[in-house]
């Protein structure tokens, strides 16, 4: 996509966007770097390993098969990723409820901020005493955390179309069917996806306190456990496998958004 850039004498000149490639080998090159002189940091200045382990340190702990990598990240990532899945499902369903009756809006939706309004980590409990432990509690716990980003965004993006567009949609006697798929749902799409994306990092939170608060397997579980032995490097492998899990999810939904959304309709 190219810009229009006035210049000095009065002629239009166009100016390229950087290519895609370059964009990422940036991304890349700045987090390559970092790692860099974290690690000599480290090394300069002798930092002790239980206060901060060099990254070498941190990725030797992948070989040791008593914290069962592979099994814990599998464990976080279902709750993550399964949570965030319910959460974006009904969140539109019930946004799409809303939208079509105000008085469940009316009643319904006050009650729902209300309850949002509650933190989370003090549910824990209850939800450990209601559905006692395992990975179906830790997902209700992201699933509370992703739902509401996703069913605010939505209504807001389905009340945002057009009033010229509804009259037209109706002067030409189209369903109400036809008015959410071609109207509201194209035009409520740059919405859904930026509720989307807030609800990645809140997904993330979610498996990680619900695994804090009660749980026997899962990253979150494993950094408790470490901790107490202060070995810090696998608590920092536990903290980077757990970021690169919400990297994931961020990344799919951006996929998404490219797919379903032209550059332009999109909310930065």
């Amino acid at each position: 996509m190219t810009a229009i850039v006035p210049v000095a004498s009065g002629q239009p000149a166009t100016s390229a966007e950087h290519p895609a490639w370059q964009r990422w080998a940036a991304v890349v090159g700045v987090h390559v770097v970092c790692i860099v002189l974290w690690e000599a940091a480290v090394r300069v200045f002798k930092i002790q390993t239980f206060i901060l382990p060099a990254p070498s340190q941190v990725l030797a702990t992948l070989a040791n098969p008593n914290y069962h990598w592979l099994h814990n990240t599998g464990v976080t990532a279902l709750e993550v990723f399964g949570g965030y899945a319910l959460g974006l499902m009904l969140g539109i369903l019930g946004a799409l409820l809303f939208i079509t009756s105000r008085r469940l809006m009316l009643l319904a939706f006050p009650l729902l901020v209300t309850l949002n309004m509650i933190p989370k980590v003090a549910l824990g409990p209850l939800v450990i005493v209601w559905f006692s432990y395992g990975i179906g509690p830790n997902i209700l716990i992201t699933f509370s955390l992703c739902f509401f980003p996703i069913l605010l965004t939505t209504i807001r993006g389905l009340n945002e179309t057009e009033p010229d567009l509804l009259n037209l949609v109706h002067a030409l006697r189209g369903s109400r069917w036809q008015l959410f798929r071609y109207i509201q749902l194209p035009g409520s799409l740059p919405y859904v996806f930026s509720g989307m994306k807030v609800a990645t990092i809140l997904a993330v939170a979610g498996a990680v306190v619900g695994e804090f608060i009660a749980s026997d397997k899962g990253l979150g579980y494993l950094m408790i456990q470490v901790q107490a032995s202060l070995d810090t490097p696998a608590v920092f492998m536990a903290v980077l496998l757990i970021t690169g899990l919400g990297v994931l999810l961020y990344l799919l939904v951006l996929l998404m958004e490219r797919y379903f959304i032209t550059q332009d309709a999109r909310i930065q």
